[in-house]
């Protein structure tokens, strides 16, 4: 009996923090195309989750082509690196809808920029909603 409980509380650990993804990790990697790298520019941006929930972010370039996406956990950080020189445009998927940001963040020549995701109503105009599909476009 006693083998039995504690079998069947490791099952009941694991099962609970096994349905949550890492930061870092690649969900969406079958619904988009390669990631794109430039070994050359040594330009980064940190993308910082300050919301109560998980989130999903996408980065494109200055013509909406498809760049990298990554899991970030709430109250977690994520750095992209080796990325090109443009202007990004971040999107992501925040529980059941998605999203872009408004503004644009130019990425110059060994710059390094900080993006955080936070929830506040003062400034709930930053972000506007967009399709699934546009969110998914390669």
């Amino acid at each position: 009996m006693k083998n039995f409980l504690t079998f069947s509380f490791m099952m009941c650990a694991i099962l609970a923090f096994s349905q949550r993804g890492m930061t870092g990790d690649k969900t969406f990697k079958n619904r988009f195309p390669t990631e794109v790298f430039n070994e050359v520019s040594n330009a980064s941006l940190v993308l910082i989750n300050e919301v109560d929930h998980d989130i999903i972010v996408s980065v494109r370039d200055q013509e909406k082509n498809f760049l990298r996406h990554i899991y970030i956990r709430n109250n977690d950080r994520y750095t992209f690196e080796k990325l090109p020189i443009t202007r990004l445009y971040v999107q992501f998927k925040s529980k059941d809808f998605y999203y872009e940001d408004r503004e644009r963040t130019n990425i110059n020549f060994g710059e390094k920029h900080t993006f955080n995701f936070f929830f506040d109503a003062s400034k709930l105009g930053n972000y506007y909603q967009i399709t699934e599909e546009e969110f998914f476009k390669p």
